[in-house]
Formats: structure tokens, sequence, C-alpha cells
């Protein structure tokens, strides 16, 4: 018996009740025959109880005849109920229902965790803490510049850039201020560089990224606004990305990062055509991180 493996315990252990469920029958129809057999004896030759009559038919029929479905439904669990819906069976649904519990607990745990996401996700855009973003304007093949000035012209993105950062930092590198005529007006503008002497009129000075994002901390929405190197670095802690898409190739010594899509999704998208104004088409699209 020690050498039995699992399954063949079981496969001998429901022999055994096999065996011990068809004995009962067997000894459950003796019973059925003797009593039935006393019963009639006593009903017709000794006339016992022989005036009790119901719907033509003696005590002794009736008890003959019900305990006969007895055995029936006796027999029926023996060997269909306790064959086909045995050990076996049980395991089954035991197993099935199971596995519809842990699928249950699976959905609970995702909407639970969906929900926590939505709850941080709402926390992160409404409450005290920065939304961070970084805004450009990138030709397809990511040209954002040349010798430090723009290479197009569009009014509408312009606005676009004036209407998104009006009362917030625009935080940038030394020669993306520089190629800018002054200060932008009715904004925080805070300037990245390593010269540690460097003063700018209507600006902040700091020496990093972070020291950048220290000063704005206050600020819902603090927009990071170039150059190249600076987008770069932002990339990591960004949390939006406001880009106008340029739909010509340019040649130029400035670029932004490529956007990995496995880590950014677009959820806004506004398309614009050339005209009088503008000399290309273009589009306005919005991500944010995952």
């Amino acid at each position: 018996m020690n050498n039995l493996d699992q399954d063949q315990i079981e496969l001998l252990e429901n022999a055994q009740k096999r065996i011990l469920q068809k004995k009962r029958l067997y000894y459950h129809f003796v019973v059925y025959l003797f009593v039935s057999v006393f019963s009639l004896v006593c009903n017709k030759l000794l006339k016992i109880g022989s005036d009790i009559v119901f719907l033509d038919y003696s005590w002794s029929f009736w008890l003959s005849f019900i305990w006969l479905f007895i055995i029936i439904f006796h027999l029926f669990n023996v060997f269909v109920t306790n064959r086909f819906l045995g050990n076996k069976w049980l395991k089954t649904q035991k197993k099935y229902l199971i596995e519809i519990q842990q699928n249950k607990i699976q959905s609970l745990k995702e909407e639970m965790e969906k929900e926590a996401h939505v709850k941080f996700e709402s926390e992160k855009f409404n409450n005290n803490s920065s939304l961070i973003t970084i805004i450009a304007a990138a030709s397809e093949n990511n040209v954002i510049g040349k010798d430090n000035k723009l290479i197009w012209h569009l009014s509408d993105d312009l606005k676009h850039f004036k209407e998104l950062t009006k009362g917030h930092h625009v935080i940038m590198g030394r020669k993306t201020f520089e190629s800018m005529p002054k200060a932008l007006p009715n904004r925080t503008n805070v300037i990245i560089t390593r010269n540690r002497n460097y003063t700018a009129d209507n600006a902040i000075v700091v020496k990093s990224l972070d020291d950048a994002l220290k000063i704005s901390k206050k600020d819902s929405q603090p927009f990071i606004i170039g150059g190249g190197e600076i987008y770069k670095m932002a990339m990591s802690i960004a949390d939006r990305i406001e880009l106008t898409r340029v739909h010509a190739d340019f040649e130029g010594d400035t670029f932004f990062p490529e956007i990995q899509l496995s880590e950014w999704k677009e959820v806004k998208i506004d398309k614009r055509k050339k005209d009088e104004n503008h000399n290309y088409d273009f589009t306005f699209i919005r991500y944010d991180k995952i």
C-alpha cells in the first residue's frame, strides 16, 4: 500500500465504496422481498387487515408497490448517480467552482487596482502636485531648430503655446532663452545653465532641471520648452507632452527625442491644414504617460 501513488489509492477507495453501495442495495432488495412476502401471507392467507382497502387494493399491495419505488430509486442512485456523479465528478466540479472563484477574485483585484489607478491619476491631475509638461514643435524627422532658430512660423502654434503656458513656469536651457528677444511675458521664466555667473532680466537662473522643478513646485503645470538636451532629460520625469507635429522633413541641428509609444499614449489630436498663414500641415497632439 505504501508504494501506491495518490491516484491509485483514490481508485482503490472508490472501488471499495462502490462494493459497499452494491452490498447495501442487495440487502435492501432481500429485505424488500422478505417483507413483501410476509405482508402478503398475513393479508391474504391469515386475513390480517383484510378489510383495509384503498382504491380497490389491499394494504399489502400498496406496501410492496411503494417500497418497489424506493428500491428503484436506490438502484438508480447506485448505478447512475454514484457512478457518473462520483468522486471524479465531485473533484471536477470542485475544481470548476474554485476556478470561478479565483476568476472573480482576480476580476475584483483588477477593478480595485483600476480604481486605485484612476484615483491616483485624478489626484495627480487635480491636487497640488505638478503636472510636468513638455511642450514642443517638431518636424516628421524630429527636427526642432537650426542654428538656435525656429525653422517654421505657424501662427496657430504660437497662439497654442501662449494659451497653454500663460501664467505658468516655463523651463528652458540657456540657448533657448537667448534665441528669444526677451523673457516670455506673463510667465515665470526659468533658465538652466552650468554658468554660475549667468544672469538674465525677468528670469530665474538655476544650475539643473531638478532645481528648476523645485522652484516651480507650487505651479500646477510647469512647462519645459527646450531645447533638445533639456527635452531628453525631461522625458523620464514628465507627465505630459504637448507636441505640435509639423508634417514635413527639415534639416536641422536640434532634435526632439523619439516618443516611445510603450510609455506614452495619445489622448488628444487636433489636425490643421496649411493655408495663407501656415505653410505646412500640422497636428496638435497630446501625450500622457502610461
